[in-house]
């Protein structure tokens, strides 16, 4: 029981005293824990911080460090968008918060268990006489002031010890640049207050709250933009999504299995919500990704990788990077987030099938699939063939080829060394288009549109061209047929048919 009391009492201790960094609305940020029941956001001297009710005596506080930036239009409509998708930033901090109890816990559990044992030890060590001499000496004593007085400077001297190795006022471990600054002057205001009652606020935000003395008229027009684009994105993408159940979308057979496709998301974590209803919709069971989930490969971009893979909960997840993706970030992040990052390798696909894919050559990290540096991209096209054409002479021919430059498996094709190859890049839906290999196999390349509905490296927001989501139909290990779904700018939400890949073995 006292182990158990010491353990309650320290996790508790150690759990609101903690503090993790972490990447959060594409910020480096410190969290900690609180008993506020609230969500208090320090965006830091000039933007007023933010607060609002979660759900549960939980509550956290955020400290938003430095992120990358081209305009302070740029930085409010990204918190617009995530504002308006939020589940996967929201899934971060649950899931930092649900570590840190465990971690304190666990400290806690070991630190009691110690004192406990400790304890015990000096009890049984001086045998049941010399106990019983010592109970006697102190009840002597504390009879006479000189005993009041060692007892006294004794318990000083332990609070003294246990104050030292405490070191309460000591620094806690986050970077100088994350502390967290002097509160910003001011109370607490409704958003709706703040901008006024010419700028109407949604209901969903009635309860945000916003601190701090930058009230000049460009904060507040920025404040006043973001509220803007969070309701029209928010708006939009709803309308979308109550849309998919009307789709003619192809009901696979049970002997079938349906993976749906995304690729050049750029970013644009509101297109998410809309991949889930059409994989759900349409039977999906799997996820393949195709790359250039972000603009830069950049941690800030993590925000992205964050919201996919929210909303890929529940589904076998595939990917590789694309050439936006830069360098390790990408590929380490969403390998960590449970996703299998396809290098070179050929593993089990969706339905049974097997798959191969390998990250973009054109990003600044090849991975292991090639091991010259500085290789073309016509090389790197002929390397993927000779694994795909040994594959296929091992007895384990490729069903799929997944890449983010369907060009890329242009030579796997031309010999005959893979059933389909998909992927994205161009922006734009093309195929899928047979192609008859040399060997006499029929292949099939088909590049899969922006699934972010982006015109450039960087989408955020409602789309800026048409928006495209896949749906690959799997048998008896093979892929058997393709339907496409297009998002236009307009809301304007198509279901094209279905294509089957005639020739593929079923």
């Amino acid at each position: 029981m006292l182990w158990l009391v010491l353990t309650v009492g320290s996790s508790a201790l150690l759990f609101l005293s903690s503090e993790r960094p972490v990447v959060l609305a594409g910020h480096d940020s410190v969290l900690r824990p609180t008993l506020s029941g609230k969500a208090i956001i320090h965006t830091g001297p000039v933007l007023p911080d933010v607060r609002l009710d979660v759900e549960g005596p939980i509550g956290v506080d955020v400290t938003l460090g430095k992120t990358e930036l081209r305009s302070m239009d740029e930085l409010f409509e990204r918190y617009a968008v995530l504002g308006s998708a939020p589940d996967g930033q929201r899934a971060v901090v649950v899931e930092q918060v649900e570590s840190m109890l465990v971690a304190a816990v666990i400290r806690g559990a070991a630190i009691s268990l110690a004192i406990v044992a400790g304890g015990v030890l000096l009890w049984w060590l001086p045998g049941a006489q010399r106990r019983a001499d010592l109970r006697r000496r102190v009840a002597e004593a504390a009879r006479t002031r000189h005993g009041l007085t060692t007892a006294g400077v004794g318990a000083v001297t332990v609070a003294v010890l246990a104050v030292a190795v405490w070191q309460p006022w000591g620094a806690s471990g986050a970077p100088a640049a994350d502390k967290r600054s002097e509160p910003v002057a001011g109370d607490w205001t409704p958003l709706a207050r703040f901008l006024g009652t010419e700028i109407p606020v949604p209901d969903e935000l009635a309860d945000v709250e916003v601190r701090g003395d930058a009230y000049a008229i460009q904060t507040r027009r920025l404040v006043a933009s973001a509220v803007d684009t969070y309701n029209s994105s928010r708006t939009f993408y709803e309308k979308v999504v109550d849309k998919v159940p009307d789709l003619a979308l192809r009901e696979p057979a049970e002997d079938e299995t349906v993976a749906v496709v995304v690729s050049d998301r750029h970013d644009n974590v509101g297109m998410d919500s809309v991949v889930r209803a059409i994989a759900d919709e349409g039977g999906a069971t799997g996820i393949l990704d195709a790359g250039d989930d972000t603009s830069t490969g950049s941690d800030w971009e993590t925000f992205s990788l964050d919201s996919l893979t929210d909303a890929s909960d529940g589904l076998d997840k595939w990917a590789v990077t694309g050439n936006h993706d830069h360098g390790p970030t990408v590929g380490r992040y969403l390998a960590d987030k449970g996703w299998t990052m396809l290098d070179g390798e050929v593993v089990d696909g969706p339905g049974g099938s097997t798959l191969l894919g390998v990250p973009d050559p054109r990003t600044s990290g090849l991975g292991n699939w090639i091991d010259e540096k500085g290789v073309s991209f016509e090389e790197a096209g002929s390397k993927l063939a000779d694994i795909a054409c040994a594959s296929m002479d091992d007895g384990k021919p490729v069903a799929t080829l997944l890449v983010h430059d369907p060009s890329l498996g242009r030579e796997t094709l031309r010999r005959g060394c893979a059933t389909l190859v998909v992927g994205g890049h161009r922006h734009v839906h093309l195929g899928p288009r047979d192609v008859t290999g040399e060997n006499g196999q029929v292949g099939w390349t088909y590049t899969n549109g922006t699934t972010g509905g982006a015109a450039y490296a960087f989408a955020m927001g409602k789309i800026r061209r048409t928006a495209e989501v896949s749906l690959i139909t799997y048998a008896d290990g093979q892929p058997v047929g393709i339907q496409s779904v297009e998002l236009e700018t307009n809301g304007a939400l198509t279901a094209h048919e279905y294509v089957p890949l005639e020739g593929a073995d079923r």
